[in-house]
């Protein structure tokens, strides 16, 4: 069983930036993948990006891509989504997820993941 931890969602305006947290315990390993969905109200959830453990492969969704940026901290078994030139789109909760041996092309798909965080919620207004 692996478990996580969301932090670090919150209110902010256009333009500006968050980092949300992902702190995982238990039976992870460096097999693992992460990464980070995100569900509007009324929407379904998508992708947002997604990181390997070992070797550090990232995937971006297309909306994200050069505005939101994956890493891990391996000591601390932690994943980062710094988010910046937030948009009112991107609002939303955020999702961090992880399992082992996903394969390259289904780091973008939430069946390929086990293990759910319980969501930090991000809002993007003025």
């Amino acid at each position: 069983q692996v478990q996580l931890v969301e932090s670090g969602g919150g209110l902010v305006q256009p333009g500006g930036s968050l980092r949300l947290s992902c702190a995982a315990s238990g039976r992870t390993s460096g097999s693992y993948a992460m990464g980070w969905f995100r569900q509007a109200p009324g929407k379904e959830r998508e992708f947002v990006a997604a990181i390997r453990w070992r070797g550090g492969t990232t995937v971006y969704a297309d909306s994200v891509k050069g505005r939101f940026t994956i890493s891990r901290d391996n000591a601390k078994s932690t994943v980062y989504l710094q988010m910046n030139s937030l948009k009112p789109d991107d609002t939303g909760v955020y999702y961090c997820a992880a399992d082992s041996m996903i394969i390259l092309s289904s780091l973008s798909d939430s069946r390929a993941y086990d293990y759910w965080g319980q969501g930090t919620q991000v809002t993007v207004s003025s």
